[in-house]
C-alpha cells in the first residue's frame, strides 16, 4: 500500500494557496498550508512534509530564508522545495537567485500566478519521483 505524500504549500496569497491546495488534493496528495515563512518553519519542525511549494516574497520570513534554513539543516535538507517566484523568467537554473546574487538550493523554480497551478502540480510530481 502506497502512503499519500504530504505537501506543504507556503504563500501569503490565500486565493492562490487554496487553488494549489485543491489541485494537489485532487491528485491524491495530503496538504497543509502556511501563510508566511515563520509559520512554515514551525509546521516543518512539527511534522516534516514530503515536499514544499514555497513562495519567494512573503512577510515575516521570505522564501529565501526558509529555503536556506531548511537546506542547511540535516533534518530537513532532503525535503524537495519548489519555489514560486514572480521573477522566474530571469531564473536560468535552480542555483540562481536575484536575491543579492546568492545561490539558492531550491530544487526547482516555477513562475508564480493563478495560471501556473498545473505547472506547479507537474513540478511537485517531478520532485517526488
Amino acid at each position: 500500500m502506497t502512503t499519500q505524500k504530504r505537501i506543504l504549500v507556503v504563500d501569503d496569497e490565500p486565493d492562490l494557496t487554496l487553488a494549489i491546495r485543491k489541485r494537489l488534493e485532487k491528485e491524491g496528495f495530503l496538504t497543509d498550508v502556511a501563510y508566511d515563512g515563520s509559520e512554515a518553519m514551525a509546521k516543518v519542525e512539527a511534522n516534516p512534509p514530503d515536499a514544499i511549494v514555497l513562495d519567494v516574497m512573503m512577510p515575516e520570513m521570505d522564501g529565501y530564508a526558509v529555503c536556506s534554513k531548511l537546506k542547511n539543516d540535516s533534518r530537513y535538507e532532503e525535503i524537495p522545495i519548489l519555489m514560486l517566484t514572480a521573477v522566474a523568467d530571469h531564473v536560468g537554473s535552480t542555483k540562481y537567485s536575484h536575491y543579492g546574487g546568492k545561490a539558492m538550493d531550491a530544487d526547482d523554480y516555477i513562475p508564480k500566478g493563478p495560471e501556473s497551478t498545473e505547472e506547479i502540480i507537474a513540478g511537485v510530481k517531478r520532485l517526488l519521483e
